[in-house]
């Protein structure tokens, strides 16, 4: 398959909204029980941070990526403004906070599946100046806002309705899940949630393909301009208000999927920034997903934009999980 998008457009930018961590993983063969020590396999300290990796994914994309976020002065700041430049991320308004960089435990077992314990740290220095700067900075440069909720929500919230009021394309990744104003659905045109998030989000237990047509029904009731909700290996649903598509999915032998959903989250973004359609979008930011689970880490996990066009050719109208249980197949269809 053909990629079409135009890396040249002066809108062909992403604003990425969000936190960053330095991410320390330990890996062993299962998981510890309560009160319970193992022996693990391997550890990594690497740039993390659902907002880092989001937008180091947008600058491996092709887009231009410009990170508004917060970095502490201790040991770990030059590891972190090193993995973001060399990823090809604008640092221009992220800010140095005097004091620690936040952290994020994570750990992660054989199957891929893992647990994080995030500690905010610098990330709690976020203001809705510091927002309101880079949109001034940034304007007729970015035609994509890409945010989460590791920040505070007020602040992701600000982050939503001033993007709408510039006229930018808002995407939202509602993870971690916390519940959010009401109104605030009518400013975003995509959520992207996985089934967890779905759940706790709506309320309704999202467990299967029928399942996740009503969340995704719940969203756009509120206003949603579109919710794309990844199920694992039941592959994925666009729900959109001309109807619903299905995105089979296709095993893949994931190792960890931390920053999966970054991943697939930052191409989307990218993506539609560089002209892509929604649901060409979805496929390209499907098989990063795809590629990020079969890799330990998460921002060295991150592919490039080659290696994704090269397994969507390899499997025409492919995409991809983002949880790391599957990519999403050549097939779709209307529900």
């Amino acid at each position: 398959m053909t990629q079409n998008y135009d890396a040249t457009s002066t809108r062909a930018g992403v604003m990425i909204v969000g936190s960053t961590t330095v991410d320390l993983t330990t890996f062993s063969h299962r998981l510890p029980a309560r009160g319970e020590t193992i022996h693990g396999d391997a550890f990594t300290l690497v740039l993390g941070g659902k907002g880092a990796n989001q937008a180091v994914a947008v600058g491996l994309a092709g887009a231009d990526a410009h990170f508004v976020s917060c970095v502490g002065t201790d040991l770990f700041h030059d590891l972190i403004i090193e993995a973001l430049t060399k990823a090809g991320v604008n640092i221009e308004h992220v800010r140095d906070i005097d004091g620690p960089t936040g952290i994020a435990h994570i750990r992660v077992d054989d199957s891929g599946e893992n647990d994080i314990v995030m500690v905010p740290l610098a990330n709690s220095s976020l203001s809705a100046e510091q927002i309101d700067r880079a949109f001034d900075a940034l304007e007729g440069r970015v035609s994509v806002l890409l945010t989460q909720l590791e920040i505070p929500a007020e602040l992701s919230s600000h982050a939503v309705r001033t993007a709408r009021q510039r006229g930018l394309t808002v995407v939202l990744d509602p993870a971690p899940a916390v519940p959010l104003d009401e109104s605030l659905w009518q400013h975003i045109d995509i959520v992207t949630p996985n089934e967890t998030e779905a759940t706790i989000l709506t309320g309704i237990a999202v467990t299967d393909i029928a399942s996740a047509a009503e969340a995704g029904a719940w969203f756009l009731a509120r206003g949603a301009g579109s919710a794309l909700i990844t199920l694992a290996g039941a592959g994925a649903l666009l729900v959109t208000p001309e109807g619903n598509t299905h995105f089979a999915s296709i095993p893949v032998t994931a190792v960890d999927t931390t920053a999966a959903g970054d991943s697939f989250a930052g191409y989307l973004g990218a993506s539609l920034a560089l002209g892509m359609p929604l649901p060409g979008a979805s496929r390209r930011a499907g098989a990063a997903g795809a590629i990020t689970v079969t890799r330990r880490g998460a921002s060295p996990s991150l592919p490039h934009r080659d290696e994704v066009d090269a397994l969507l050719a390899a499997q025409p109208g492919a995409v991809a999980s983002t949880t790391g249980a599957a990519t999403f197949a050549a097939t779709e269809r209307a529900q």
